[in-house]
């Protein structure tokens, strides 16, 4: 009868064990979007930014490093997205494996065919140029599609006890998403080479998925606000290529965006660049089937 509260507590010990779920952390929405339908009940996922905020710039707060040190994997975007903000936050949480190249760390864009990957001399005169390429890649759904397949390894490789519950929710995830490929596609079909102005190069890897062909940003260079000079200047090239839309970012101001719509006859459409917090965007398929109705309907 001595020996009951020692097994007790080995007992609990040994129940809380099994029950320890993997801590992830992502830096963006799109990552934890994803990470989520992997992860299932098997793991708490937070992510330190809002889909409503400009991913280049987040203001980084303390609480963040405090979260990044309970970390059991960080995920980050990669290509440079958070470089201006995320390596302060990783050196002041404390965490060995959260830094580049250990265990609990995953970069999105590992194994990724990104797009605009620079070659040759780079400098900030040219803007805020990602060398390593375009980083907003899981606007396109076949590489989210990679992404996820990435991450469930990732997880497994961390958490081998529940490899196999990874691997079914990745199995559930892509057949999803598979299925709404093919929607998004023949939704897309018509549309195929509709000129479309940007404002920045968000929508780049989804223009490439459905055929759109992107003739022009409101920013002059990467990173830098639109001029009235350099938007009054578009305007006779997006006139010229017929263009009908005008995507922005839902946190981008909109006036230059609607005084080129009014000189070049198209339309501006404000969209989340990433998931946010309330449907039908709170999940990466809602959010990319919310980007493909919309664009849909402006189109049509």
């Amino acid at each position: 009868k001595h020996f009951k509260p020692f097994l007790l507590l080995v007992g609990l010990a040994c129940v809380h064990t099994a029950q320890a779920r993997l801590n992830v952390v992502a830096t963006l929405p799109d990552c934890a979007a994803i990470a989520r339908e992997i992860a299932g009940s098997h793991a708490d996922v937070k992510s330190l930014s809002q889909g409503t905020e400009d991913p280049h710039f987040v203001t980084p707060r303390p609480s963040y490093s405090r979260v990044l040190n309970r970390a059991d994997l960080l995920i980050d975007g990669g290509a440079e997205l958070e470089i201006g903000w995320l390596p302060p936050l990783v050196s002041g949480a404390r965490n060995r494996d959260i830094l580049p190249g250990a265990k609990g760390r995953f970069s999105a864009a590992s194994g990724i065919r990104l797009l605009g990957v620079r070659t040759g001399r780079i400098d900030r005169s040219q803007g805020d140029v990602h060398a390593a390429g375009n980083p907003h890649f899981l606007l396109d759904p076949l590489r989210g599609k990679a992404v996820a397949q990435n991450i469930a390894k990732v997880m497994a490789q961390l958490d081998p006890g529940n490899a196999d519950h990874y691997q079914a929710n990745l199995a559930a995830f892509t057949k999803r998403l598979d299925a709404k490929l093919i929607e998004w596609s023949e939704t897309m079909a018509p549309h195929k080479g509709t000129a479309i102005v940007t404002y920045h190069s968000n929508f780049d890897y989804f223009a490439e998925r459905y055929g759109l062909k992107v003739v022009g940003q409101l920013e002059p260079k990467p990173g830098l606000p639109p001029t009235p000079g350099h938007v009054r200047r578009l305007i006779p090239a997006a006139k010229a290529a017929e263009t009908r839309l005008i995507a922005i970012g839902s946190f981008r101001p909109r006036r230059l965006a609607d005084f080129l719509a009014k000189g070049s006859g198209a339309t501006v459409l404000s969209l989340p660049v990433m998931p946010t917090e309330s449907k039908p965007t709170h999940d990466y398929i809602g959010w990319i089937d919310h980007l493909v109705g919309q664009f849909h309907k402006a189109l049509k």
